[in-house]
């Protein structure tokens, strides 16, 4: 994004995202980003396989989710190591991300347990350098960021009556 005339220092990136349920399981969803400029609509879908009586006609919303963690930081840091006028000969990166679960009632709790990325990087560039590279490319990360902080997340349930938080 840096070099591009609509990004100002100090932008506000805003993602929206619309699910209409389909079938047993499945979601599909039109997801866009709206602010600082218009990108998108891409269209992708969710769906769970047997154990939550779906098909598994699209991968699970995990799925996406630690794709999409591990796509963020890769993407960082072939970006900040162009800007840092770094060379990657190979890049992998391998995400491993553990959450708990325990029945209650008919439902059940979910809490994160661990996050672990290996970031595998093939580089002429010194260990410093590399390192150096790994730690902006950390905190460039929207979801890295996102996840190592407290965040409250605001639910609405749309009523006769109105929005009522939930």
């Amino acid at each position: 994004m840096r070099g591009d005339p609509r990004l100002m220092d100090g932008a506000v990136i805003q993602y929206d995202a619309t699910g209409t349920a389909q079938g047993k399981m499945r979601n599909d969803l039109v997801v866009s980003m709206s602010r600082p400029f218009a990108e998108g609509p891409w269209e992708m879908a969710t769906d769970e396989g047997a154990f939550h009586g779906g098909d598994a006609s699209a991968p699970p919303p995990l799925a996406l989710f630690v794709g999409g963690l591990t796509g963020c930081i890769m993407t960082q840091i072939r970006s900040f190591a162009s800007r840092m006028a770094l060379t990657l000969s190979d890049l992998r990166v391998e995400t491993r991300v553990q959450w708990s679960w325990v029945a209650v009632g008919r439902g059940y709790e979910s809490a994160p347990k661990s996050f672990e990325i290996d970031v595998l990087i093939d580089s002429p560039h010194t260990k410093a350098e590399i390192e150096t590279l790994v730690t902006q490319a950390r905190r460039g990360c929207f979801i890295s960021q996102t996840l190592g902080r407290g965040n409250e997340i605001r639910y609405r349930l749309k009523t006769s009556e109105g929005w009522v938080d939930v």
